[in-house]
């Protein structure tokens, strides 16, 4: 039987980071499943999702723990392994001025209406002409398959209009762009 370990990791960033990570990965047996990894204000910042047979699990959390002598701080959770309840998957792009709350108002309206972020990119960038400070979100959404796709859909529509940004959502319950 194999076991899923998700695997989060924080420090300096330089040269060889994600290179080390995946030779001890290899190294024990492991399969690289999906990850994501930045560089964020000279931080290095990544979560892997590594699948292992459970016979070599410990033997994978002593090599990745031996990378905080090199400066990482290491976290290693234990995937479930429950299957997961029946649901739909949607797609939400938000574009508008940047100011905080945003990310909060958004989660909570979800949240509020049984659905949940399991993918979240965010940036900063300027507008084409004015140069404005625009804040973009791409999520990936995962709602129950009963959710009331009318229902979602007016309270993204009416955060939207609050918050004076375009919201488009594509998937499951609907397609909207408000």
């Amino acid at each position: 039987m194999n076991a899923s370990l998700i695997v989060t990791l924080i420090g300096a960033d330089r040269p060889g980071l994600v290179s080390a990570l995946a030779a001890r990965a290899a190294a024990e047996g492991a399969n690289w499943l999906e990850s994501s990894m930045a560089q964020l204000a000279g931080r290095f910042a990544g979560v892997v999702r590594l699948e292992i047979p459970q016979s070599r699990v410990a033997a994978l959390e002593a090599s990745l723990r031996a990378l905080e002598l090199e400066g990482l701080r290491v976290t290693i959770e234990h995937g479930a392994t429950e299957p997961a309840a029946a649901a739909q998957t949607l797609k939400l792009s938000l574009l508008g001025h940047d100011r905080p709350g945003i990310v909060r108002d958004i989660s909570a309206a979800l949240a509020r209406q049984g659905a949940s972020i399991s993918k979240l990119e965010t940036r900063c960038e300027n507008a084409s002409f004015s140069g404005e400070q625009l804040f973009r979100a791409d999520m990936e959404i995962t709602a129950p398959r009963d959710l009331n796709g009318p229902s979602l859909r007016s309270a993204l529509e009416a955060l939207a209009n609050e918050l004076m940004v375009d919201l488009t959502m594509e998937g499951g319950a609907g397609s909207t762009a408000p």
